[in-house]
């Protein structure tokens, strides 16, 4: 039994982890505009060295010297053709939007009437009643925050690949003991790798949802089906919301396209379906047991990091709060945090996770060496 001495330490610990907590979610806050683009290149960084170590283990004839600016190569190619997809898409599909205004407003009032709910019954008197120059604006500051946001992304991203070199050399300038540098170098590894594992299963279950999509929404005969599965690509990035965009989205504009109500009505079974297959079958076969993130936590954290960051807070929630339940996990003094994160109460398989595994590997690595609440290896 703890001594009446030991106990107050402890609450005194706690509170001071609440306290600083509470200082970082309003530094974050403040510091917002200097921050998310760095968390950004960073999460981009991640991305492209899980890449290069994809490409290092997969193919034979790649180096892991040559691996990064391979992988760097293939995603400037990449986020290359994804601009030309947008720019070759947008001004038909943003064009297809002002088409569908009137039709939109006349959808409008049927569910208004049915609903006894007084709205415009015009599109000319909707823009009288929103008077769209008052937000001329704040969306022209929005794309200057957006040009220049991804201007500083891509500048941290340019210095902090530069800089890896030197990260090991101040490794051992903060910890100049061997066995507390090993430790700091694993604690560092796992969540490099947890961050790693959880983007890249999102990437190739978001390729899937997108590319099913497509050929959901082809099928149809909807317009823009390229865009609208990049759309949904980038949305499944975002927990929860993602989702709901990509299931219910494009049968919204396909009810606005087509006459008849069975196009949108096959688009949404057929979205649904994908996305409740994807979403409870695919999904946690690949992810495992890797993240161990309570749903409701998710939640919180979309909340949280979106009221602080926004949209950006919104992409980065769940890779944030998985490297802050990494961290919170490798100390005693901080695990009750960790433990209140997880989803099942043990969040000592982050800390026994083997580090330095490739991103398309990390499930079975993990299912290889089992843990037990303890951290310790169980058998099977």
């Amino acid at each position: 039994m703890p001594s009446a001495a030991a106990q107050p330490s402890a609450v005194a610990r706690n509170a001071l982890v609440v306290l600083a907590a509470i200082a970082s979610g309003a530094a974050l806050y403040w510091l917002s505009g200097i921050l998310t683009p760095l968390a950004l290149a960073v999460f981009l960084a991640i991305m492209i060295d899980g890449f290069a170590r994809v490409l290092a283990h997969r193919l034979p004839g790649v180096s892991r010297r040559a691996a990064l600016p391979l992988a760097l190569v293939l995603s400037l190619l990449l986020l290359a053709g994804a601009t030309l997809v947008v720019m070759a898409q947008a001004p038909a599909f943003f064009g297809e939007i002002v088409d569908f205004a009137p039709k939109l407003m006349l959808l409008i009032v049927r569910l208004a009437d049915q609903w006894q709910i007084r709205v415009p019954r015009t599109v000319a008197e909707l823009v009288r009643q929103l008077d769209p120059a008052q937000y001329i604006g704040y969306v022209a500051r929005a794309l200057q925050s957006f040009t220049s946001t991804a201007a500083f992304v891509l500048v941290y991203l340019g210095f902090i690949l530069a800089s890896r070199s030197g990260f090991e050399r101040k490794l051992v300038g903060l910890f100049p003991g061997r066995a507390e540098r090993g430790e700091a170098v694993a604690a560092f590894l796992r969540m490099r790798d947890a961050v790693e594992q959880y983007l890249w299963v999102q990437t190739l279950t978001g390729l899937m949802v997108a590319g099913l999509s497509w050929i959901a929404m082809a099928a149809v005969g909807l317009n823009n089906a390229v865009f609208w599965a990049f759309l949904i690509f980038i949305a499944v990035y975002i927990p929860v919301i993602g989702g709901t965009f990509a299931g219910i989205a494009p049968p919204l504009f396909a009810l606005m396209e087509f006459d008849s109500y069975w196009p949108a009505v096959i688009l949404l079974i057929a979205l649904q379906t994908i996305g409740v297959i994807i979403g409870n079958v695919v999904y946690p076969r690949m992810q495992g047991r890797s993240l161990n993130i309570d749903p409701i936590v998710v939640l919180l954290a979309l909340a949280f990091w979106g009221a602080i960051w926004g949209v950006a807070g919104m992409f980065l929630s769940t890779p944030l709060t998985v490297m802050a339940m990494v961290i919170l996990a490798q100390f005693e003094g901080t695990r009750w945090v960790a433990v209140l994160l997880s989803a099942d109460g043990s969040p000592e398989q982050l800390r026994a996770r083997p580090p330095g595994v490739p991103p398309d590997e990390g499930q079975i690595a993990q299912s290889e060496k089992p843990t037990s609440r303890t951290g310790a290896k169980s058998n099977p």
